[in-house]
């Protein structure tokens, strides 16, 4: 203990004191480490959350989705020398053909509208994640169904229109071109129901390329062929980079445009969020000043005899600097154990009320996903923690402050 600076062991002793007169001061200094944890606890489990939307995002809905799409205005007939013109770019990893259909999707009297999508199987699986949400057997079907035409829908999809696997599904598809002509149509077999959690689930439907291709416009052809990128974010320069050389008729699209929007808004959300719960962190640092000042006021006969004894003024704002960072550090620690546990707690929690009150919070066809999720990621962590406690700091300055400028004399006068 002797070791100790005297200034550091004071601070530590006035921190822990809880002597029974001093009652009140003891409580103010509790609500602030209450007032910090909960502030720490709620940004850390709200940033989490954010980041889980964020990976939620990237993970499943443009997983699915291509990075990148090279159209043809008129279809590609010969698709397997666009891919591999596409493929010759370093910056592309895999390329796969597809069929983009608007549809209209009817059982008996139920009519929805969704976006039909031929696919092949044997290279889809490189340009999209659609194998984690569908079973294997299920995408080869798929791909050889030239004797059965059949149709994999989103959930919600086939929750609306009240299907189940074995039902057949009667697929129009109007001709953009010419509004007189009567829509393309077929009766496609369902064999299976897509579950990814999101809001493609209300939209998204897949057949097999020849089928697509056949209720398309341009039967025989293909929209054109779909990439991955080696960066996601590189995805625009990139369809770029590729279109700007080919001729007239192909155009590209890219993730930004169908789900940008989202993407900056999510990121959006966790700034504007995270800016409001850490003034909220901010104005329970800055209860360390009230608690400080009471201790001050309580300590001004400690404080003049220490100076009497010859502690200068540097020494005594140390003392109460370090009684208001040990307030702050055990208020920070705290909060980030209760963002740990709520960070790796909250999907459940929120799945438990939603199974209680019989409601769902989160809806696919209004947020982007069905569920709340979760990404703790150390960086927030730490950076919280650094704030927090030099918001502690800078809240310990004044009462400090005010410490140091006490006179021994006109206290000591009336002991």
């Amino acid at each position: 203990m002797a070791l100790k600076p005297f200034t550091v062991f004071i601070g530590l002793r006035y921190a822990g004191a809880r002597r029974q007169r001093k009652q009140l001061v003891s409580f103010i200094s509790g609500l602030s480490i209450l007032g910090l944890t909960l502030g720490v606890g709620l940004l850390l489990i709200v940033l989490s959350v954010m980041n889980g939307f964020d990976r939620e995002l990237q993970q499943r809905i443009l997983g699915i989705l291509p990075h990148g799409s090279v159209y043809q205005r008129h279809g590609v007939e010969n698709w397997q020398a666009l891919r591999q013109q596409l493929l010759a770019d370093s910056e592309v990893v895999a390329a796969a053909p597809f069929v983009e259909v608007q549809s209209m999707l009817s059982v008996g009297k139920r009519v929805k509208p969704a976006i039909l999508y031929g696919i092949d199987a044997e290279t889809e699986n490189s340009v999209s994640v659609i194998e984690r949400f569908v079973d294997g057997n299920l995408l080869q079907q798929l791909q050889g169904d030239s004797g059965q035409p059949v149709i994999l829908l989103g959930r919600g999809l086939a929750q609306a229109l009240k299907v189940q696997p074995g039902d057949r599904i009667t697929v129009l598809a109007p001709d953009s071109r010419d509004g007189s002509k009567l829509p393309h149509f077929r009766a496609l077999q369902l064999i299976g129901v897509i579950n990814t959690g999101t809001e493609l689930d209300y939209a998204l439907a897949l057949t097999s390329l020849q089928t697509a291709s056949e209720l398309s416009e341009f039967p025989g052809r293909v929209s054109g062929v779909r990439i991955r990128t080696t960066d996601l974010f590189s995805a625009p320069d990139t369809i770029y980079r590729l279109v700007r050389p080919m001729p007239y008729g192909f155009y590209g699209t890219d993730w930004t445009r169908s789900h940008g929007n989202l993407y900056h808004a999510v990121h959006m959300s966790k700034n504007l969020v995270g800016l409001l719960l850490f003034l909220i962190v901010a104005i329970a640092a800055f209860n360390v000043v009230s608690t400080l000042v009471m201790v001050v006021v309580d300590k001004q006969g400690d404080i003049a005899i220490l100076k009497t004894l010859g502690a200068g003024r540097r020494e005594i704002m140390a003392v109460f600097m370090v009684q208001g960072m040990v307030i702050g550090a055990v208020g920070t620690l705290a909060g980030l154990v209760l963002g740990v546990v709520g960070s790796l707690s909250v999907q459940q929690l929120v799945g438990w009320l939603e199974q209680l009150l019989g409601i769902q919070f989160l809806n696919a066809e209004i947020y982007p996903v069905d569920y709340l999720p979760s990404a703790m990621q150390l960086q927030d962590f730490i950076l919280v923690a650094v704030v927090s406690m030099g918001m502690s700091l800078v809240a310990t300055l004044y009462p400090a402050w005010r410490a140091s400028r006490v006179a021994p004399a006109e206290v000591l006068r009336y002991e």
